[in-house]
């Protein structure tokens, strides 16, 4: 324990308030006196992974993150997002609760306060298992293909880590399929790679075979939770005491661990057992379904006793008040709640913090600075509720008095338990607990409080409408006035400002519960762009009481998301009083007084505001309804009104049989899987700290478009830590502009920004922290100009970069196609659009660079897709030759085409600083800044007309295609080729006119991701389509099929449709498999009988043309194959390892040509100083490349191995082999090449053009939606995929691609959606504010297979392909299927728009968010909510594809 002499002072502040008359005391002065009396301590003690932890004095700044990731050996944990959105930071906390209880708590380690771990166990992915000894989770994650690029993985691991252990009831697991994957154990928690399904399946099979627990089926209990015993444990107030204190359940908290239990546990499981493909067939698995699921031979059996002990210290901790920090920054840890009344008595302005869920978020990205924190969560007076023991008492209660400081987690227990006890009287308690569950995710409900929700005032609070409308109080206590209640009706004062005193404590929120025989019920809803783990739009709470003859005595409509504070509908409340509740004129009046209280303006901020109001409109009339049925006012007029509900998901995958190979063509989990799982996988940010080491941040433009008048770099260079910076004037002129086709992006800003987010300069200082803090100090002036956002803008102002391709076919290559057009029956136009999509890697861009001062060389390791283009940059910059950089990467986080080119000028950065400095430079860029600088998939917007004659056969196109380039070309070019090449999808044009416009804005450089255009165009080409199918009267699946391609046809750019074209098969196969016209009778059957669910199903295929098209050069790959004398071999190639499992495949077609082992095959990092001038990982050419390179190799190896082969016989081993030819002198390296042959296609060239695509991947799939008519929010309920993946090197791996590729597609087409502010500034910058699919979006059915046969049984052959193994591209191809769950929308969106009496065409842009879904059905209710612009008035936000 620190003695009182040397604690650290409190801040002394040049001036923290107004001058006033009497001197102010400073925070010193205020808070010396607590301190010498109180806070006898600045250390903190913990345990982590079972090792005690003591810290003293630590650094203010940092939260739990900081310090775990600044051990060597806990670089497990990552950092994502920074601000709790996806889970990749998730760590474990061991906590002491009430009654001897142990709890396993998921947190946020990015969020959570430092102070916050001490006195309790803090368990990182590593003190799970490792490689060698993983623990079963980890193994059963890694072994059924639940990880990719890995980087999420640990942080899901840990969420199931926490819920298994929390499970453990009675001497048994006793969890349910909904506990996995209904509960929102996995909310938090995102990944972009794997499509969800096999973490889930990995769960789920765990759960039954490791555990021997039960799977248990669902239960009727309240919708928010699953309550099994909460209730008896919730309100248990006993402790033991004895022995180990064990908890009244008997254990100490380790499954079959604790001392006092019998060494043969219920749970306990035989050393010798084994996993057995019979043993998995439980309920809600995908494996009881899929027959011919392939899991691995056997797991490692799950010992209880192995498990984490928690700490025995640990039980006898006493909590001390703890302080510490520096002159900027101090924490307390106060222990009582009379500590923190004294504290905020003594320093008002001090910050109390919980979770940290919203300080930290103003801290890491608003810059705001709290120089007194207050850490309050292990208060026990503000966190633990006693409540009622018997049924007597239960009835008695007037009110519920829940802690300020509980967990929101526990308040959902809490709000369940007493559901089950008092039934109807607590509604309002069901109410708040639905809210709860979908707020945010699971790790910040862990430690987010209702008080810290409150007192935040966000004007779209999920709790406070709930609580309003149930006419709750807060009760608050200062030092002065003591305990006070205050109505939460009047609590609110104006934006984000409350009635809560500068010196108070909110300690509980009372919600009054109504009296036995009461005819009341409260209800909530929110209404999000994602169900879980979003913020709402809207959310509303509605109460009404009754007397017996339904006349309506009270009634609360509390609105949030519809004014800057919560708001109540006052019109609206008084319009109903004293009126016949079940009336359907009461309803009515109360819909037209609403209207008034929320006539929201055009450009109310936040935007939507047409969609606001008709959810204020909708969200009432469903909870009237729910209401009158509830009160048994009247019967159900209609039984879809409820909200949407999803079930558990399932599905299969058609598990090829025998590849007839050796390695090729087996289901080999990914190599570095147990790797990731255990958090001993390698990212750039995870290597070891350099001696000397620098960290660099990014000093970016605030404006869009602006001359640069000063820039100030004082205050920055004085901060503490600071070394130096960069900018402009660090390299000659001549070698600062860079990019991959065209040389036009600076590096550094040079009097002029044209993009919100442009890199101005680096600072680069002694940490991370310190680097980023400096950076943010930095002083811009700027002289704003105009500029550019939107494609209608660029068309407008003719901004565009020069680019000029066409493709024409048929009578346009000899001119107008107007002769053609007067030919057709039918002439359709319109205009589609498509806006961008984020990357989201977990991963964001980092680089290491190491200079050698010897020679002027460097070593730079990248998060990068493309090292050769980072080496010619690097090397540009440094004025050296290639030869002197040697660029690596083990792995990346993800990358999806968003490090193929935006790596680079990170390379190139760190790179700069490392030569001027002489000293390591490490920068990884916060999420913010990565997507605001990154770029994203091109907003595309199309411009078509199509003529058809009278059956919708189409006879000619003429399109004008613009992608949004934004202030640099980049790839944006390249981009917009391959989007002309994919807009006739598979359908054959005769005649066509495609022109391509590359528009420049003044946003962020938009670069390539997975598909690069031709997603979007094929989008296009359905969009038309379904205008031709619906324009005709005639079915959209005969349209289709009427307009396919036929062997023999030419596309738009002239390449033949050979024998490799499988589409029509696949409809069959996939159409008759899945009963698809059935299901089509049976959908219009159920949307005749339900009007407010609507259900739409559609069958889609895809084409994607498989090479670098026309950038020929790029068609080659080499790679380096070594076979040492022991017969271990190593192997290098040009391809890069981001989760699409190329080293994994390269090593299987290394080990079946040399007829070894995987395991003999180790294939190290990826580096230019061994595979020289390597293409770009991209294009879904990784496979095809590099494999047929690394053949090549193996090729001329086996060559110079075939006389001892000969002489040792076929099956000795590789190390005999190359033991002989060793002592023979025979060279046992090979450098091998492939270049793509066929290919060559040249612009303009309609003569004998060569074929732009080596061949071409092709997929259809089958999707059913549900849509909620009311408020546009969706369920997937069933999606079927059939792929052509040639003859699959790993079919588990290319399942994967296509479901990850699917669930990233669905994304795109339905909820991701980027917004920008008029002044240019992309606000979609986090997972805050911009949406990936989770774990409950896929779709409930998953089911995926692979084209093996023709439609007479007879197998398929892909030989004539002349790709390695006769396989396929499949990274990119199956993306375009999710957009599948978007014209299954527009299905839905149809019937509803049909039983509306809606006659015009319907126009849906995607993505088909739940606001554009739900204005597009037209109703009665959308009508009545339009808002009508003022002259002027422009929408809040700004859509760049527009």
């Amino acid at each position: 324990m620190a003695a009182v002499g040397i604690l650290p002072k409190p801040p002394i502040p040049g001036s923290l308030s107004e001058p006033q008359p009497v001197p102010v005391p400073t925070a010193a002065e205020a808070l010396t006196p607590l301190i010498q009396s109180t806070y006898r301590t600045s250390e903190l003690h913990f345990f982590v992974n079972g090792r005690q932890v003591t810290l003293s004095n630590p650094n203010p700044d940092w939260v739990l993150l900081d310090w775990i990731r600044a051990q060597d050996n806990l670089k497990g944990t990552k950092l994502g997002c920074g601000e709790g959105g996806c889970g990749a930071c998730t760590v474990v906390l061991q906590t002491i609760e009430r009654g001897r209880q142990l709890r396993h708590i998921a947190v946020n380690a990015c969020l959570f306060p430092l102070v916050g771990v001490d006195g309790k166990s803090l368990i990182t992915i590593e003190g799970l298992g490792t490689v060698a000894r993983p623990h079963p989770l980890q193994e059963r994650v890694a072994k059924m293909h639940g990880s990719q690029c890995g980087f999420c993985t640990p942080g899901i691991v840990m969420s199931l880590y926490a819920l298994i252990r929390n499970s453990y009831k009675d001497g048994k697991f006793r969890l349910s399929a909904s506990d996995v994957e209904l509960r929102g154990h996995l909310d938090g928690n995102l990944c972009r790679c794997t499509g969800y399904k096999p973490i889930l399946e990995a769960a789920k099979t765990f759960i039954v075979e490791d555990l021997k627990g039960d799977l248990l089926v669902e239960e009727p209990v309240p919708s928010f939770l699953s309550v099994d015993d909460v209730a008896d444990n919730l309100l248990q107030n006993a402790a033991n005491g004895n022995g180990c204190r064990a908890s009244p359940s008997g254990s100490c908290g380790r499954p079959g661990g604790c001392c006092r239990e019998a060494s043969t546990s219920s749970n306990g499981t035989s050393p010798d057992r084994v996993s057995s493909q019979a043993s998995t067939t439980t309920q809600a698995t995908s494996v009881d379904a899929d027959k011919n699921a392939i899991l691995p031979d056997s797991f490692r059996t799950y010992e209880p006793t192995a498990e984490l002990l928690f700490p025995p210290s640990l039980w006898k901790y006493e909590q001390l008040p703890i302080f510490y920090g520096d002159e900027r920054k101090i924490w307390f840890k106060p222990t009582t709640l009379q500590q923190l009344i004294e504290l905020k008595d003594a320093w008002p302005s001090a910050k109390i913090v919980g979770g940290a869920s919203e300080t930290q978020i103003e801290v890491r990205f608003k810059k705001s600075e709290y120089q007194v924190c207050l850490y309050a969560s292990d208060i026990e007076e503000l966190s633990s509720f006693t409540g009622p023991e018997t049924d007597e008492e239960h009835s008695a209660l007037p009110e519920i008095s829940i802690p300020g400081n509980m967990p929101l987690t526990k308040v959902e227990e809490l709000c369940a338990a007493l559901v089950r006890k008092l039934g109807a009287r607590a509604s309002a308690l069901e109410a708040l607990g639905k809210q709860l569950r979908y707020f945010a995710g699971r790790q910040i409900r862990n430690v987010a409080s209702l008080a810290g929700n409150l007192a935040t005032a966000s004007p779209i609070s999920d709790a406070a409408p709930a609580l309003l409308a149930a006419g709750s109080l807060i009760s608050i206590r200062t030092k002065r006035e003591g305990s006070y209640d205050v109505p939460l009706s009047t609590f609110f004062v104006k934006y984000r400002t409350t009635q809560l005193p500068s010196n108070g404590v909110i300690t509980h929120i009372k919600i009054p519960l109504p009296s036995s025989g009461s005819l009341e019920v409260t209800k909530a809803y929110k209404q999000a762009k994602r169900k879980d783990d979003d913020i709402a739009i809207v959310t509303a709470g509605f109460r009404v009481r009754v007397d017996p003859k339904g006349f309506v005595q009270q009634a609360t409509f509390v609105y949030g998301g519809m004014a800057p504070t919560t708001k109540v509908a006052a019109t609206a409340q008084n319009t109903v009083m004293g009126k016949r509740w079940a009336d359907g004129n009461t309803r009515e009046e109360a819909v037209t007084a609403l209207l008034k209280d929320f006539d929201l303006p055009y450009s109310v901020p936040g935007g939507m505001a047409q969609y606001r109001k008709a959810l204020s409109l909708s969200l009432f009339f469903r909870f009237w309804h729910e209401s009158i049925i509830e009160l048994n006012l009247s019967e159900a007029k209609y039984n879809t009104v409820q909200e949407i509900h999803r079930g558990i998901s399932t599905g299969t995958r058609d598990h090829l049989g025998d590849s007839g190979t050796k390695v090729v063509g087996k289901e080999i989990p990914h190599l570095s899987a147990l790797k990731h799982c255990t958090g001993e996988a390698e990212y750039v940010d995870d290597m070891p700290q350099q001696r000397n080491e620098l960290h660099c941040a990014l000093v970016l433009s605030t404006k869009a478009h602006a001359k640069i008048l000063a820039v100030d770099w004082s205050i920055a260079l004085e901060m503490p830590g600071v070394v130096g910076y960069i900018d402009k004037d660090s390299i000659p002129r001549g070698s600062n502009d860079w990019g991959p086709i065209r040389t036009d992006e600076p590096l550094f800003a040079v009097d002029e920004v044209r993009s919100h987010g442009q890199t101005i300069g680096v600072v680069y200082a002694e940490t991370a922290l310190q680097a980023q803090t400096a950076a943010a100090k930095v002083r811009v002036t700027y002289e704003t100009l105009p500029a550019i956002l939107s494609i209608e803008q660029a068309i407008k102002a003719q901004s565009y970069f020069e680019h000029g391709k066409q493709l024409k076919k048929g009578a346009a290559i000899d001119g107008p196609l107007d002769g053609i057009f007067a030919k057709c029956d039918h002439i359709f136009e319109g205009t589609t659009k498509l806006g961008g999509q984020e990357h989201f890697y977990l991963e964001t861009n980092a680089a290491l660079a190491i200079p050698h001062v010897e020679d002027g060389s460097m070593e730079v390791y990248a998060s990068s897709q493309n090292l050769m283009e980072n080496q010619i940059f690097v090397a540009q910059v440094l004025g050296v030759p290639m030869s002197r950089v040697n660029m690596r990467v083990r792995r990346l986080g993800g990358a999806y085409g968003g490090k193929e080119s935006r790596s680079t000028p990170i390379a190139c950065l760190v790179a700069i600083a490392a030569k001027k400095e002489r000293r390591p430079m490490r920068m990884m860029l916060n999420r913010d800044e990565d997507i605001a600088t990154s770029g994203q998939r091109h907003p595309m917007q199309c411009k078509w007309k199509i003529g058809t004659d009278a059956n919708g056969i189409i006879q000619c196109l003429e399109a004008d295609v613009y992608n949004n380039a934004g202030y640099s070309m980049d790839m944006s070019g390249a981009v917009m080729d391959r989007a002309c090449t994919h807009l006739d999808n598979c359908y054959n044009i005769p005649h066509a006119w495609i022109r391509g416009f590359v528009c420049k804005t003044n946003t962020v450089s938009n670069t390539a991701f997975r598909g690069f255009g031709g997603p979007q165009a094929m989008y296009f080409t359905e969009s038309f389509m379904s205008a031709i199918a619906e324009r005709l009267n005639i079915d959209i699946d005969e349209l289709r099929i009427r307009n396919l391609y036929k062997q023999g046809d030419l596309t738009p750019f002239l390449q033949p449709i050979d024998v490799d074209f499988h589409i029509p098969t696949m409809l069959e196969q996939l159409g008759t498999n899945t009963g698809y016209e059935k299901r089509k009778k049976e959908i219009q059957l159920f949307n005749s009988k339900n009007r407010y669910k609507k259900r739409g199903i559609c069958k889609i295929p895809t084409k994607f043309g498989l090479s670098f098209a026309t950038a020929l050069h790029l068609n080659q790959a080499g790679a380096y194959v070594r076979i040492y004398e022991d017969g271990s071999i190593l192997l290098h190639h040009g391809g890069t390892e981001m989760g699409q499992g190329l080293y994994t495949k390269m090593c299987q077609v290394a080990a079946e040509e040399l007829g070894v082992g995987v395991d003999q095959i180790f294939n190290k990092d990826s580096q230019t100083d061994q595979v020289a001038n390597p293409s770009p990982t991209a294009a879904s050419s990784g496979s095809d490349l590099n494999g047929m390179a690394v053949k090549n190799a193996c090729d001329q190896l086996n060559e110079r191995l075939a006389p001892y082969r000969k002489r040792f016989g076929a099956d000795a081993p590789m190390s005999v082999i190359a033991h002989a030819a060793y002592r023979d002198r025979v060279n046992l390296a090979a450098n091998g090449f492939w270049k793509m042959p066929r290919i060559g296609y040249k612009w303009g060239n309609y003569k004998d053009p060569l074929p732009m695509y080596y061949y071409f991947t092709q997929g259809v799939a089958i999707t059913e939606v549900e849509l909620d008519v009311l408020t546009g929010d969706h369920t997937v309920l069933r999606t079927d995929i059939m792929m052509d993946v040639g003859r699959s090197i790993n079919p588990s791996i290319d399942y994967g691609q296509i479901e990850g590729a699917f669930v990233q597609g669905q994304g795109l087409f339905t909820m991701e959606e980027s917004l920008w502010t008029r002044e240019g500034e992309l606000f979609t910058r986090g997972p805050g504010t911009y949406k990936i699919p989770g774990f409950s979006d896929i779709p409930q059915v998953f089911n995926v297979s692979m084209l093996k046969h023709d439609s007479s049984g007879n197998a398929i052959s892909w030989k004539h392909l002349r790709s390695i193994q006769s396989s396929k591209g499949i990274g990119e191809p199956p993306l375009f299927l999710g957009s599948t769950v978007f014209f299954a929308l527009r299905e839905a969106v149809k019937a509803a728009r049909e039983m509306n009496g809606v006659k015009e065409p319907l126009v849906l842009n995607a993505p088909a968010t739940p606001e554009k879904l739900r204005l597009a059905i037209g109703d009665d209710f959308v009508k009545r909510a339009a808002v009508v612009p003022k002259e002027g008035e422009t929408n809040f936000f700004v859509r760049i594809e527009d």
